[in-house]
């Protein structure tokens, strides 16, 4: 199976069309069709049900067109990383995280970093889900992480950060807005955004606030949809800092409360690369230095 069989067939599928299919692909139809039959002896079974020019996909196609899509934008994702690299770079540092706002200082980090030390790249990568699952599978060299996620790891060595606070978030016109600090009676009477993958710490203080029977909440399944409902006047919500954005579009006040998320970063024990612990300890040392720095 050859890429450009691979990118005739997801072309097809989009197109329904030989004719169509063949000029968006810059070849003449016969070329475009025989790659394509060349494509289905090879797998096994038919891809594309044929009506006179127009093709539509079987249900077998349709799982195989998907998978092949996925494969081809993570091809086309190696290759141009692989481009940026061999350009400019020697040493590659992969770091994952949720969001990129998790680790605010992380471009100021970059920046720095790659002047002290050239040839060494810093590749961000930001996967909401599975993160940690995917570092320990030795896809990333460095992820970002809850402490209470890194318990009875073997082979990853855990590195303190800063630890983050609990904040609720309103709309900016919200009269809470105005507020220096939140308690909880503050809450009392509103609708609280609940869930969306929440820490355990996080799930803790909401269900404490629930068993109260003086809020209402709502089920959000992630952060974006619960700033969305926030926007849209469903409700408020109680978040950890490293999730604020800094852009200013919704007021993140202070929550009265002790509990704070240790944030930390992992890396692999065997990974012993001066450069890799040197990127880390900058980064150490930019939150030790922050001043009056909401986290």
């Amino acid at each position: 199976m050859t890429t450009k069989q691979i990118d005739f067939c997801i072309e097809l599928a989009h197109t329904e069309n030989f004719s169509r299919g063949a000029e968006n692909m810059f070849v003449s139809q016969p070329t475009f069709s025989y790659q394509i039959k060349l494509l289905e002896e090879e797998v096994g079974f038919e891809i594309f049900v044929r009506n006179g020019k127009g093709a539509s996909l079987t249900p077998a196609g349709e799982q195989f067109v998907a998978f092949l899509t996925n494969m081809r934008k993570e091809l086309n994702r190696a290759i141009e990383q692989g481009q940026n690299f061999s350009a400019k770079y020697k040493e590659n540092i992969t770091i994952s995280m949720m969001v990129r706002q998790a680790i605010c200082f992380l471009p100021e980090a970059i920046r720095k970093f790659e002047k002290e030390a050239a040839g060494t790249q810093i590749t961000p990568r930001f996967q909401y889900d599975n993160s940690m699952d995917r570092f320990l599978k030795n896809e990333s060299d460095v992820v970002f992480a809850l402490e209470e996620q890194t318990k009875q790891l073997a082979g990853t060595a855990v590195h303190k950060l800063f630890k983050s606070h609990i904040y609720l978030i309103c709309a900016k016109n919200d009269p809470l807005a105005a507020k220096n600090l939140i308690t909880d009676e503050d809450i009392y009477g509103r609708t609280l955004m609940v869930g969306g993958g929440s820490p355990a710490l996080l799930r803790s203080v909401q269900q404490k606030l629930i068993s109260t029977g003086k809020i209402e909440y709502f089920n959000s399944p992630d952060h974006d949809t619960t700033l969305t409902n926030i926007a849209s006047g469903k409700g408020i919500c109680l978040a950890p800092g490293f999730l604020n954005d800094h852009s200013g579009q919704f007021a993140w006040i202070p929550y009265d409360c002790d509990d704070t998320f240790s944030c930390v970063l992992c890396s692999h024990k065997a990974d012993h690369r001066p450069n890799l612990v040197a990127f880390i300890k900058l980064l150490q040392k930019l939150y030790s230095e922050a001043v009056a720095f909401p986290l």
